[in-house]
């Protein structure tokens, strides 16, 4: 033990020695590892400002201490009682969408709503913030008019003020207020249409709940303060769950938000990981270009009689106590820049956060900063350490392998860096996804580099360059010994090629939006048709020659509670089928265009034990062969089906697609109502929407196209997150651009000097400079958009289950974005060379 400690410390003290000559060559290297641990930094510190602001104001946010949801139903009357003997107060929430109607005749102008029908005890926890006045105010009736609030994007959209009346179903309505925020709002999930608030007792009339409208009803319940919500909660599921019932509480009052948080966290942190492999490349660059500036100094410690652990363990500690500085700079960035940008982050957020100080993402960033840092240091460490003495003062630049030591730490390091990435982001797959993408572009990138090399040392020799000479010489340039083509294909093309990927995937995702699913698309979803409703309904839309094709089925909602007799998430998991209620629909015959894959659709006026036909690929994820016992709760009411055939079901082009099929007798005399879809020109839509709107007011219609628009604007906000993370990445590619471009700048003042010897103007060699670095940055673009563009092809088809094409407008960018990445950082390095004196620059060299 004295023995190594007497070892380590004479490598200390010569380490400590040589650090006192300044951070000379190593500010690219502190560079690279503070962007990269930054930004991980960065994105866990806003992270855990969302989980703290989601964890602490749990009760504003989910309205009360714990809320029990029922689709299709109010409570009933045990469950009613249940919750009065618990709760000091119940609030009693609806939730529908309908159409609010503005104007007449001709002028009617429709469009849809979220609405939320309250009693007088909403909100319990929090306040409804509005342009004027208190929300009992808003919503008190005047003249026999009930009042209503609704946001401002709606009234602006109808063009009402308040004071001015409109409709819902048959119920008119005097819009008192604006509404400008929801205490429970990150609760409500994506909608459809923007939120109207009125009385519950004021929709007695309108005709909006009737038995088979699709409607939910909340609960939220305000508890004494000594409520275990653990006990409570598994309480009610034993009572409850069963029959439809769904319990959150403030411990995770919004489960949604939390998932995507957490997830879309865990992808930005594995983007920045990204970013830090791109600094790895950096360090390594300057990790190799310091040692080669220390040649003379480790051929001197040889021949005094230093052993290569001796050389090996002195840079090592000289570049840990710089990569613990970097890491250090790297944390204090990603710690004041969330901060000084959290009123900015926390305006533009629909939920609460609370930045704060929080030691978890920092320790991750460290971690993987330190980790990065020494993995990409050793190799040209322990190449350094065998080189011979002899070699080093010739200035040898022979490269030789590493002794198996070194490489065995590098394996160990590599399998902490996996493994503390499958933790923390807490996806295995996309981890390990992430990961492999990433080493398989650097893989890709790497091999790209050195087949240039060797094709443009080919290209150099050919007679066709004969009388171009900045040709000639920017080739053999990039395909010399001490070429900067490696580092620079190295960290622009993994830069770019998270950027391609990136815009590849938004790409193709905006085109299947806004371009390739309208093509197929319906341009209306109507919803709450009742059955002595359906038969004037088809008849208006069957005698108008603008409508192309009408889809109809009866519809319930019903949530599956058990699967062979378990509870369905004990066998599934967190699958989406399971998460929430889910549409069925019945019919004696299988519906026009139904594929039936497995098995056989139950016969005509079948009144046998319950049967279901499920979804193909569905079943298939859930693994939920033929025969599998199902039990479905549809009105609070059990059925236990029977799966008895598979079927293709395509949700992809927002026409009527149901995960499960139930025979008729299953559900007879269930209340339901039917959806439709109408296919229809443009221009005959508004007529449409008007006469459907004005003879069956309780019909709610979805423009597709609306839809549409609020889906894409959830996607922008993802996609611009993940540009954004991109973008550090890319930064950090340019960082150790310069250091590339600034570690050859010597080479290029001797080989400027030689040139103007041989009568080169310097328009010549800035030209040739120019060209050499355009090259590069074109390969570097080329290769990154074939990476990009394999990675986006993978997320298109087996993430995304979609179709991926090629977007040439973000492609040409990416490769142009090479070009000037490498002319700007190569150019900006190119007037020392050109200026220096030739006699001076090889008189140094002799």
């Amino acid at each position: 033990m004295n023995r190594l400690a007497a070892r380590f410390g004479l490598a200390a003290r010569l380490a400590r020695r040589e650090l006192r000559g300044g951070l000379a060559g190593f500010r690219i290297f502190l560079l690279c590892l503070a962007l990269g641990v930054a930004a991980i930094a960065g994105v866990g510190m806003v992270r855990s400002a969302i989980e703290a602001g989601l964890r602490d104001q749990g009760v504003a946010l989910l309205g009360g201490d714990a809320q029990m949801n029922f689709t299709y139903r109010f409570a009933s009357a045990d469950e009613k009682a249940w919750m009065a003997g618990k709760a000091v107060h119940v609030s009693e929430i609806v939730d529908f969408r309908s159409m609010a109607v503005a104007g007449q005749g001709d002028m009617e102008d429709h469009a849809l709503t979220q609405v939320k029908a309250v009693d007088d005890l909403y909100p319990l926890s929090g306040t409804v913030a509005l342009d004027h006045g208190t929300l009992a105010e808003a919503l008190a009736s005047k003249n026999g008019v009930p009042g209503a609030v609704m946001e401002a994007m709606l009234a602006d959209r109808l063009n009402l003020k308040p004071g001015d009346t409109f409709k819902m179903g048959l119920q008119t309505f005097r819009l008192g207020a604006v509404l400008l925020r929801e205490p429970d709002s990150a609760t409500a999930g994506f909608s459809l249409g923007p939120r109207t608030i009125v009385r519950t007792a004021d929709l007695a009339q309108s005709g909006l709940i009737a038995p088979g409208t699709l409607y939910e009803t909340d609960y939220r319940l305000s508890l004494p303060v000594a409520t275990n919500l653990g006990q409570l909660k598994a309480q009610a599921e034993k009572l409850f769950r069963d029959k439809g019932m769904r319990w959150s509480d403030s411990r995770h009052a919004s489960p949604g938000i939390e998932r995507f948080v957490d997830r879309i966290g865990s992808f930005l942190i594995l983007v920045g990981l990204a970013g830090l492999a791109v600094g790895g490349v950096g360090v390594a660059s300057a990790v190799r270009a310091y040692l080669q500036a220390k040649t003379q100094t480790i051929a001197t410690l040889k021949v005094l009689g230093a052993e290569s652990g001796l050389v090996f363990r002195i840079y090592l500690i000289q570049i840990a106590a710089l990569a613990g500085l970097g890491v250090a700079l790297g944390l204090i960035l990603g710690t004041i820049a969330p901060l000084l940008a959290a009123p900015l982050i926390s305006a533009s957020l629909p939920f609460p956060t609370e930045f704060s100080l929080y030691p978890a993402p920092l320790i991750e960033a460290a971690f993987y900063g330190v980790t990065t840092a020494l993995l990409f240091t050793l190799w040209p460490l322990a190449q350094a350490e065998r080189q011979r003495a002899a070699a080093l003062y010739r200035g040898s630049d022979s490269r030789v392998w590493p002794r198996w030591l070194p490489m065995l730490a590098m394996l160990v390091l590599l399998g902490l860096l996996v493994g503390a990435a499958m933790l923390f982001s807490g996806t295995v797959g996309l981890a390990l996804g992430a990961l492999g993408g990433v080493a398989g572009a650097l893989m890709v990138l790497a091999l790209a580099a050195l087949g240039l090399r060797w094709l443009v040392r080919r290209a150099a020799r050919g007679r066709w360059l004969q009388g171009h000479t900045g040709w000639r010489l920017a080739l053999a340039a990039i395909g010399g010994p001490r070429t900067e083509v490696m580092p620079i294909i190295l960290s622009l093309g993994l830069g770019l090629s998270v950027l391609a990927a990136v815009g590849q995937i938004d790409s193709n995702l905006r085109s299947a939006i806004t371009r390739d699913l309208p093509a197929r698309a319906p341009s209306f979803f109507f919803i709450d048709i009742q059955d002595d409703e359906l038969p004037g309904y088809l008849a208006r839309l069957k005698s108008d020659p603008a409508v192309t094709r009408i889809e109809t089925a009866p519809m319930l909602r019903g949530v599956i509670t058990r699967i062979n007799g378990r509870p369905a998430r004990e066998v599934v998991g967190d699958h989406w089928v399971v998460m929430g209620d889910r549409g069925v629909t019945f019919s004696d015959q299988p519906p026009v265009g139904t594929t039936v894959t497995e098995g056989a659709w139950w016969p005509d006026g079948y009144r046998g034990p319950a049967q279901v036909s499920f979804a193909e690929d569905e079943a298939k994820e859930m693994h939920l062969p033929l025969g599998t016992k199902l039990t479905i709760n549809i009105l609070g009411r059990d059925i236990d089906a029977t799966i008895t055939s598979l079927r293709k079901v395509d949700f992809s082009n927002a026409g009527i697609g149901f995960v499960m099929a139930i025979d008729p007798a299953a559900v007879l005399g269930a209340p339901h109502t039917s959806i439709s879809t109408v296919y229809a020109a443009p221009q005959a839509e508004a007529k449409i929407l008007r006469d459907i709107a004005h003879t069956y007011p309780n019909i709610t219609a979805i423009a597709v196209k609306e839809a549409i628009g609020r889906a894409s604007e959830a996607l922008s906000a993802i996609a611009t997150a993940t540009a954004w993370a991109a973008a550090a990445t890319l930064l950090t590619g340019f960082v150790v651009l310069i250091g590339a471009a600034a570690a050859g700048e010597r080479s290029r003042v001797y080989e400027a000097a030689v040139l103007k010897v041989l009568g080169a103007s310097r328009a010549r060699i800035l030209g040739s400079f120019a060209l050499r670095a355009g090259l590069m940055g074109a390969a570097a673009g080329l290769v990154a958009l074939f990476a990009g563009c394999v990675a986006a092809w993978a997320v298109m088809t087996f993430v995304m289950d979609g179709h991926y094409s090629f977007e040439p407008v973000s492609a040409l960018s990416i490769v142009v974005g090479g070009v000037l990445a490498t002319l700007v950082s190569g150019l900006a390095f190119a007037w020392r060379p050109l200026a220096a004196r030739p006699a001076q620059v090889l008189r140094s060299e002799v």
